[in-house]
Protein backbone atom coordinates (compact mmCIF):
# COMPACT_ATOMS: atom_id res chain seq x y z
CA UNK A 1 0.00 0.00 0.00
CA UNK A 2 1.37 3.52 -1.10
CA UNK A 3 0.66 5.62 1.96
CA UNK A 4 1.46 8.90 0.40
CA UNK A 5 -1.89 7.99 -1.25
CA UNK A 6 -3.57 8.82 1.96
CA UNK A 7 -1.16 11.84 2.33
CA UNK A 8 -1.66 15.16 1.35
CA UNK A 9 -5.43 15.38 0.83
CA UNK A 10 -5.94 12.23 -1.35
CA UNK A 11 -9.52 10.65 -1.58
CA UNK A 12 -8.95 7.24 -0.65
CA UNK A 13 -11.22 6.25 -3.25
CA UNK A 14 -8.98 7.69 -5.93
CA UNK A 15 -11.10 11.12 -6.38
CA UNK A 16 -8.44 13.52 -5.51
CA UNK A 17 -9.80 17.26 -5.40
CA UNK A 18 -13.21 16.62 -3.62
CA UNK A 19 -15.64 19.14 -3.64
CA UNK A 20 -15.51 21.92 -1.08
CA UNK A 21 -17.94 21.07 2.12
CA UNK A 22 -20.38 23.97 1.58
CA UNK A 23 -21.37 22.79 -1.83
CA UNK A 24 -20.63 19.27 -1.18
CA UNK A 25 -23.40 16.94 0.51
CA UNK A 26 -20.50 13.73 1.31
CA UNK A 27 -19.94 12.87 4.85
CA UNK A 28 -17.01 15.02 5.81
CA UNK A 29 -14.65 12.20 6.92
CA UNK A 30 -11.98 14.35 8.53
CA UNK A 31 -12.34 18.31 8.75
CA UNK A 32 -9.63 20.65 7.75
CA UNK A 33 -8.09 21.07 11.34
CA UNK A 34 -7.89 16.90 11.31
CA UNK A 35 -6.85 16.43 8.10
CA UNK A 36 -3.51 18.25 9.09
CA UNK A 37 -3.59 16.46 12.32
CA UNK A 38 -3.31 13.08 10.94
CA UNK A 39 -1.04 14.31 8.49
CA UNK A 40 1.36 15.12 11.11
CA UNK A 41 0.92 12.42 13.03
CA UNK A 42 1.49 10.06 10.35
CA UNK A 43 4.65 11.74 8.93
CA UNK A 44 6.04 11.44 12.66
CA UNK A 45 5.81 8.01 12.59
CA UNK A 46 6.60 7.37 9.35
CA UNK A 47 10.04 8.25 10.47
CA UNK A 48 10.41 6.78 13.96
CA UNK A 49 7.74 3.43 13.75
CA UNK A 50 6.45 2.86 9.93
CA UNK A 51 4.29 -0.24 10.84
CA UNK A 52 2.88 1.71 13.67
CA UNK A 53 2.45 4.38 10.77
CA UNK A 54 0.95 1.94 8.23
CA UNK A 55 -1.48 0.68 10.69
CA UNK A 56 -2.90 4.36 11.13
CA UNK A 57 -3.19 4.96 7.51
CA UNK A 58 -5.49 1.77 6.52
CA UNK A 59 -7.33 3.08 9.56
CA UNK A 60 -8.22 6.51 8.31
CA UNK A 61 -8.62 4.93 4.56
CA UNK A 62 -11.68 2.85 5.74
CA UNK A 63 -12.55 5.63 7.53
CA UNK A 64 -12.75 8.16 4.12
CA UNK A 65 -14.20 4.87 2.54
CA UNK A 66 -16.90 4.42 4.82
CA UNK A 67 -17.49 8.10 4.50
CA UNK A 68 -18.01 7.81 0.74
CA UNK A 69 -20.08 4.57 1.10
CA UNK A 70 -22.74 6.79 3.41
CA UNK A 71 -22.54 9.61 0.92
CA UNK A 72 -23.75 7.48 -1.81
CA UNK A 73 -27.12 7.43 -0.04
CA UNK A 74 -30.07 10.21 -0.56
CA UNK A 75 -28.92 13.89 0.38
CA UNK A 76 -30.57 15.70 2.95
CA UNK A 77 -31.05 18.10 0.79
CA UNK A 78 -32.23 15.98 -2.46
CA UNK A 79 -36.01 16.32 -3.73
CA UNK A 80 -37.40 13.45 -4.94
CA UNK A 81 -40.91 11.47 -5.15
CA UNK A 82 -41.95 7.92 -3.42
CA UNK A 83 -44.73 6.64 -4.26
CA UNK A 84 -46.58 9.78 -4.87
CA UNK A 85 -45.14 11.53 -1.67
CA UNK A 86 -42.48 14.41 -2.61
CA UNK A 87 -39.53 14.22 -0.30
CA UNK A 88 -37.35 17.65 0.22
CA UNK A 89 -35.75 19.06 2.68
CA UNK A 90 -38.47 21.17 3.86
CA UNK A 91 -40.43 17.87 3.93
CA UNK A 92 -37.86 16.61 6.72
CA UNK A 93 -37.57 19.41 9.09
CA UNK A 94 -41.49 19.71 8.90
CA UNK A 95 -41.45 16.26 10.10
CA UNK A 96 -39.02 16.74 12.68
CA UNK A 97 -40.94 19.16 13.86
CA UNK A 98 -43.72 17.05 14.39
CA UNK A 99 -42.32 13.07 15.03
CA UNK A 100 -42.16 12.33 18.75
CA UNK A 101 -39.19 9.84 20.23
CA UNK A 102 -41.28 6.49 20.12
CA UNK A 103 -41.91 7.12 16.03
CA UNK A 104 -38.33 8.61 14.72
CA UNK A 105 -36.15 5.92 14.49
CA UNK A 106 -38.34 4.22 11.35
CA UNK A 107 -38.75 7.44 9.81
CA UNK A 108 -35.32 9.36 9.78
CA UNK A 109 -33.15 8.93 6.62
CA UNK A 110 -31.10 6.41 5.90
CA UNK A 111 -28.17 8.79 6.09
CA UNK A 112 -28.61 10.05 9.45
CA UNK A 113 -28.91 6.45 11.23
CA UNK A 114 -25.94 5.33 9.16
CA UNK A 115 -23.80 8.21 9.55
CA UNK A 116 -23.93 7.86 13.49
CA UNK A 117 -22.17 5.03 13.17
CA UNK A 118 -19.81 6.73 10.97
CA UNK A 119 -19.11 9.15 14.15
CA UNK A 120 -18.15 6.15 16.60
CA UNK A 121 -16.01 4.08 13.91
CA UNK A 122 -14.30 8.03 13.82
CA UNK A 123 -14.01 8.72 17.50
CA UNK A 124 -12.47 4.97 18.03
CA UNK A 125 -10.38 5.86 15.59
CA UNK A 126 -8.62 9.51 16.88
CA UNK A 127 -8.88 7.39 20.11
CA UNK A 128 -6.48 4.80 19.04
CA UNK A 129 -4.20 7.31 17.83
CA UNK A 130 -4.23 9.67 20.70
CA UNK A 131 -3.42 6.04 22.63
CA UNK A 132 -0.68 5.91 20.14
CA UNK A 133 0.70 9.31 20.97
CA UNK A 134 0.48 8.98 24.75
CA UNK A 135 2.96 5.42 24.21
CA UNK A 136 5.18 6.80 21.65
CA UNK A 137 7.33 9.97 21.29
CA UNK A 138 4.69 12.80 20.86
CA UNK A 139 4.39 16.13 23.02
CA UNK A 140 2.10 17.07 25.78
CA UNK A 141 1.30 19.35 23.51
CA UNK A 142 0.16 17.10 20.86
CA UNK A 143 -1.22 14.67 22.38
CA UNK A 144 -4.13 17.63 23.84
CA UNK A 145 -4.56 18.63 20.17
CA UNK A 146 -5.36 15.31 19.59
CA UNK A 147 -7.52 14.55 22.84
CA UNK A 148 -9.49 17.74 22.42
CA UNK A 149 -9.94 16.54 18.43
CA UNK A 150 -11.41 12.93 19.93
CA UNK A 151 -13.31 15.43 22.44
CA UNK A 152 -14.74 17.37 19.54
CA UNK A 153 -16.20 14.47 17.78
CA UNK A 154 -17.49 13.01 20.64
CA UNK A 155 -19.37 16.31 21.50
CA UNK A 156 -20.75 16.28 17.53
CA UNK A 157 -22.21 12.73 18.36
CA UNK A 158 -23.82 13.94 21.58
CA UNK A 159 -25.32 16.82 19.89
CA UNK A 160 -27.36 14.95 18.06
CA UNK A 161 -29.02 13.63 21.25
CA UNK A 162 -29.48 16.74 22.71
CA UNK A 163 -30.93 18.34 19.52
CA UNK A 164 -33.24 15.16 19.69
CA UNK A 165 -34.61 16.15 23.62
CA UNK A 166 -34.87 19.60 22.66
CA UNK A 167 -37.31 18.92 19.65
CA UNK A 168 -39.08 16.81 22.14
CA UNK A 169 -39.97 19.58 24.22
CA UNK A 170 -43.79 20.18 23.86
CA UNK A 171 -43.76 24.13 25.66
CA UNK A 172 -40.48 24.89 22.76
CA UNK A 173 -41.16 28.07 20.42
CA UNK A 174 -42.04 26.90 16.80
CA UNK A 175 -39.28 29.02 15.58
CA UNK A 176 -36.50 27.97 17.89
CA UNK A 177 -37.51 24.47 16.63
CA UNK A 178 -37.49 25.13 13.21
CA UNK A 179 -33.70 26.24 13.68
CA UNK A 180 -33.19 23.24 15.39
CA UNK A 181 -34.61 20.60 13.06
CA UNK A 182 -32.66 22.59 10.50
CA UNK A 183 -29.27 21.98 12.63
CA UNK A 184 -30.18 18.29 13.03
CA UNK A 185 -30.61 17.84 9.74
CA UNK A 186 -27.44 19.77 8.56
CA UNK A 187 -25.75 17.60 11.20
CA UNK A 188 -26.70 14.17 9.55
CA UNK A 189 -25.77 15.48 6.22
CA UNK A 190 -22.10 16.14 6.81
CA UNK A 191 -21.71 14.89 10.17
CA UNK A 192 -20.25 18.44 11.46
CA UNK A 193 -22.12 20.64 13.19
CA UNK A 194 -21.65 24.48 13.03
CA UNK A 195 -22.40 24.82 16.80
CA UNK A 196 -19.95 21.91 18.54
CA UNK A 197 -17.24 24.59 16.95
CA UNK A 198 -18.30 26.84 19.33
CA UNK A 199 -19.66 24.84 22.52
CA UNK A 200 -17.52 22.48 22.77
CA UNK A 201 -14.71 24.50 23.85
CA UNK A 202 -17.23 25.71 26.74
CA UNK A 203 -18.26 22.12 27.81
CA UNK A 204 -14.25 21.23 28.23
CA UNK A 205 -13.98 23.83 29.90
CA UNK A 206 -16.74 23.62 32.45
CA UNK A 207 -16.06 19.73 33.13
CA UNK A 208 -12.40 20.62 33.19
CA UNK A 209 -13.27 23.10 35.93
CA UNK A 210 -15.60 20.53 37.13
CA UNK A 211 -13.32 17.83 37.78
CA UNK A 212 -11.03 20.45 39.62
CA UNK A 213 -13.49 21.62 42.60
CA UNK A 214 -14.58 19.86 45.44
CA UNK A 215 -17.96 19.93 45.47
CA UNK A 216 -19.57 20.86 48.85
CA UNK A 217 -21.49 17.59 50.43
CA UNK A 218 -22.82 19.31 53.26
CA UNK A 219 -25.20 21.97 51.70
CA UNK A 220 -25.52 19.93 48.02
CA UNK A 221 -26.53 23.81 47.29
CA UNK A 222 -22.88 23.94 45.02
CA UNK A 223 -22.45 27.38 44.80
CA UNK A 224 -19.08 28.26 45.56
CA UNK A 225 -18.69 25.57 42.59
CA UNK A 226 -20.61 27.47 40.27
CA UNK A 227 -18.85 30.60 40.97
CA UNK A 228 -15.52 28.71 40.37
CA UNK A 229 -17.09 26.75 37.48
CA UNK A 230 -18.31 30.23 35.41
CA UNK A 231 -14.94 32.22 35.97
CA UNK A 232 -12.78 32.31 32.61
CA UNK A 233 -15.57 30.85 30.32
CA UNK A 234 -17.31 33.13 27.40
CA UNK A 235 -20.45 35.39 27.79
CA UNK A 236 -23.10 33.15 26.31
CA UNK A 237 -22.05 30.76 29.39
CA UNK A 238 -22.42 33.78 32.17
CA UNK A 239 -25.69 34.96 29.90
CA UNK A 240 -26.94 31.46 30.52
CA UNK A 241 -26.26 31.41 34.58
CA UNK A 242 -27.78 35.08 35.21
CA UNK A 243 -30.22 34.44 33.31
CA UNK A 244 -31.61 30.82 33.51
CA UNK A 245 -30.28 29.66 36.99
CA UNK A 246 -33.19 30.95 39.15
CA UNK A 247 -35.31 27.86 36.67
CA UNK A 248 -35.87 25.55 39.32
CA UNK A 249 -35.21 22.67 36.54
CA UNK A 250 -32.27 24.22 35.30
CA UNK A 251 -31.14 24.58 39.17
CA UNK A 252 -31.29 20.79 39.33
CA UNK A 253 -29.85 19.72 36.53
CA UNK A 254 -26.58 22.21 37.49
CA UNK A 255 -26.58 20.28 40.50
CA UNK A 256 -26.71 16.86 38.82
CA UNK A 257 -23.66 17.78 36.64
CA UNK A 258 -21.73 19.58 39.38
CA UNK A 259 -21.64 16.50 41.74
CA UNK A 260 -21.80 13.76 39.33
CA UNK A 261 -24.79 12.24 41.42
CA UNK A 262 -28.97 11.97 40.27
CA UNK A 263 -31.40 13.87 41.94
CA UNK A 264 -32.55 11.56 44.05
CA UNK A 265 -28.81 10.85 45.08
CA UNK A 266 -28.54 14.37 45.93
CA UNK A 267 -31.84 14.68 47.86
CA UNK A 268 -31.43 11.31 49.65
CA UNK A 269 -27.83 12.24 50.44
CA UNK A 270 -29.76 15.90 52.06
CA UNK A 271 -32.05 13.84 53.96
CA UNK A 272 -29.46 11.39 55.49
CA UNK A 273 -27.33 14.72 56.77
CA UNK A 274 -30.57 15.78 58.17
CA UNK A 275 -31.11 12.92 59.90
CA UNK A 276 -27.93 11.95 61.17
CA UNK A 277 -27.24 15.44 62.14
CA UNK A 278 -24.36 15.84 59.98
CA UNK A 279 -23.40 19.28 58.77
CA UNK A 280 -21.20 17.42 55.67
CA UNK A 281 -19.70 14.33 54.81
CA UNK A 282 -16.36 13.77 52.42
CA UNK A 283 -15.97 12.78 49.24
CA UNK A 284 -14.77 9.67 49.87
CA UNK A 285 -18.01 9.04 51.95
CA UNK A 286 -20.42 9.66 49.29
CA UNK A 287 -20.04 6.18 47.73
CA UNK A 288 -20.80 4.29 50.86
CA UNK A 289 -23.82 5.96 51.53
CA UNK A 290 -25.04 5.96 47.85
CA UNK A 291 -23.40 2.33 46.62
CA UNK A 292 -21.97 3.93 43.62
CA UNK A 293 -19.01 6.70 42.62
CA UNK A 294 -19.59 9.63 40.95
CA UNK A 295 -18.91 10.58 37.58
CA UNK A 296 -15.82 12.92 38.15
CA UNK A 297 -12.86 12.11 35.69
CA UNK A 298 -12.05 13.67 32.76
CA UNK A 299 -9.18 11.25 31.40
CA UNK A 300 -11.67 9.46 28.74
CA UNK A 301 -13.90 11.44 26.63
CA UNK A 302 -16.23 8.50 26.98
CA UNK A 303 -16.41 9.30 30.94
CA UNK A 304 -18.25 12.86 30.07
CA UNK A 305 -20.81 10.81 26.97
CA UNK A 306 -21.44 7.97 30.12
CA UNK A 307 -22.15 10.84 32.54
CA UNK A 308 -24.57 12.72 30.09
CA UNK A 309 -26.21 9.62 28.89
CA UNK A 310 -26.91 8.60 32.55
CA UNK A 311 -28.37 12.32 33.12
CA UNK A 312 -30.30 12.19 29.96
CA UNK A 313 -32.47 8.66 30.64
CA UNK A 314 -32.96 10.09 34.07
CA UNK A 315 -34.48 12.78 32.82
CA UNK A 316 -36.61 10.98 30.44
CA UNK A 317 -37.55 8.81 33.13
CA UNK A 318 -39.07 11.77 35.34
CA UNK A 319 -41.13 12.91 32.36
CA UNK A 320 -42.63 9.83 32.08
CA UNK A 321 -43.14 8.87 35.07
CA UNK A 322 -44.36 12.62 36.32
CA UNK A 323 -41.82 12.41 39.17
CA UNK A 324 -39.84 15.36 40.69
CA UNK A 325 -36.65 16.18 39.35
CA UNK A 326 -34.64 18.27 35.92
CA UNK A 327 -37.02 16.44 32.76
CA UNK A 328 -33.62 18.09 30.75
CA UNK A 329 -29.29 18.02 31.43
CA UNK A 330 -27.79 20.99 31.70
CA UNK A 331 -26.17 20.04 28.30
CA UNK A 332 -30.03 20.36 26.52
CA UNK A 333 -30.88 23.64 28.34
CA UNK A 334 -27.63 25.37 27.78
CA UNK A 335 -28.37 23.85 23.82
CA UNK A 336 -31.37 25.48 23.95
CA UNK A 337 -29.97 28.94 25.40
CA UNK A 338 -28.19 29.44 22.32
CA UNK A 339 -31.22 28.75 19.91
CA UNK A 340 -33.41 31.29 21.31
CA UNK A 341 -30.66 33.88 21.97
CA UNK A 342 -29.74 33.44 18.09
CA UNK A 343 -33.49 33.75 17.40
CA UNK A 344 -33.96 36.56 19.54
CA UNK A 345 -30.87 38.57 17.52
CA UNK A 346 -32.65 37.24 14.31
Amino acid sequence: MDIDQYLYDQDPAGNSGRKDDSYSTDIVALNTNERSLVNRVLENLRIYSPETMVAVATRIMDLERLSVSISRYPAMQETAVLASSPRTSETLIDALCKIGDGDRLLNLPTKAILGQGFLVAKFHVFASITKVAVNSFFSEEEIEELRKANLTIMFTLMAEDVYMAILDDPNLNDDVRRDVAESLAELWEHRLDQHVTSLAPVLDAIWSVRDQIMPNFGTMIGTSELLLLSIGLDDDWHDFISTRIADPDIASSMEEFLFGLSYEDINYIRKELKSRGLSAIGRDEVPDLIGRTPHLGKEDPRTFYRAYTQRRHNADARKRLSAPGPKKTLEDHYMQFIFEKNREKK
